[in-house]
């Protein structure tokens, strides 16, 4: 079992959530988030209300996103991330990121189901 972690647009979340139901993927945690990225939170467009970290106007912006989390099987990893990727891709800075971390448990705590079964 793997988690994806993966830090989307803010415009891409209906868009993300239907592939990957289509997919087979229904099971997602999504997360309002604010991050930045190597661009050290450059906003290009849309603009944003969000104010810079102190008066003076020299801090770094930080950007809303939207975090889904995941936990899937080894086998479904490449679909998924694929899918994540085709379904964000724009080319532009501020695509996001994926993350794939492993997991060494899951315990389903209605069924007391583990492993693979409990998710």
């Amino acid at each position: 079992m793997k988690e994806v972690i993966a830090i989307i647009r803010m415009n891409a979340i209906q868009k993300t959530k239907r592939a990957l139901a289509d997919a087979g993927f229904p099971s997602v945690t999504v997360r309002l988030v604010l991050g930045r990225g190597k661009q050290k939170g450059l906003y290009i467009s849309p603009p944003t209300n969000i104010a810079p970290e102190n008066e003076k106007g020299n801090g770094m912006r930080y950007i809303p996103k939207r975090m889904l989390t995941m936990v899937v099987p080894d086998e479904r990893i490449d679909e998924l991330v694929r899918i994540i990727m085709e379904t964000n891709g724009t080319g532009a800075i501020g695509d996001g990121r994926i993350f794939v971390c492993p997991i060494e448990s899951a315990v389903r705590i209605r069924t007391g189901e583990t492993g693979e079964e409990a998710i």
